[in-house]
């Protein structure tokens, strides 16, 4: 996975729920008012997903917070947005969406060059026990980490 500026919001979840198994950048169809929200970071990525319809893609339940100097031109806070890829990217993502149990889930949000880019993944909906699993791994990491830690400064 490439490197990306700063995120503005990320979805903590989705790699908890999901094995990722690739990501996509794409730019987003957005109001003056909707990208000074996000420059402000008032964005939540929780229980959001995207979705291809007639050959486009869209993200939905992404909650951005109104602008509050936006008086009547202000957006509404969870209207789908559209998501801009190249149409070899999306038939792509058509043929690997309509195979059991595959998703597409935005990562994260940030600016790129003066930009809002989302990085949407797709991915496989995990089963509780691979849940399990990964906490179970995460937890002797930090052990190993913390002995490891401990030996150092000869405690």
């Amino acid at each position: 996975m490439a490197t990306y500026d700063k995120p503005i919001a990320q979805n903590k979840k989705a790699n908890h729920d999901y094995h990722i198994e690739e990501t996509y950048e794409a730019g987003m169809v957005l109001t003056g008012t909707e990208i000074k929200s996000i420059r402000n970071r008032r964005v939540n990525l929780k229980d959001s997903f995207a979705r291809i319809s007639n050959g486009e893609v869209w993200l939905s339940n992404m909650h951005i917070s109104p602008y509050e100097q936006g008086n009547r031109y202000n957006h509404d806070p969870v209207r789908a947005r559209k998501l801009l890829l190249h149409k070899k990217q999306i038939d792509q993502l058509i043929g690997l969406t309509k195979e059991k149990g595959y998703t597409l889930v935005p990562l994260k949000i940030y600016i790129k060059n003066g930009v809002a880019k989302v990085l949407i993944g797709l991915g496989k909906g995990k089963k509780k026990y691979d849940k399990r699993e990964d906490l179970k791994r995460k937890d002797a990491k930090r052990e190993v980490e913390r002995a490891f830690k401990d030996h150092q400064l000869g405690r």
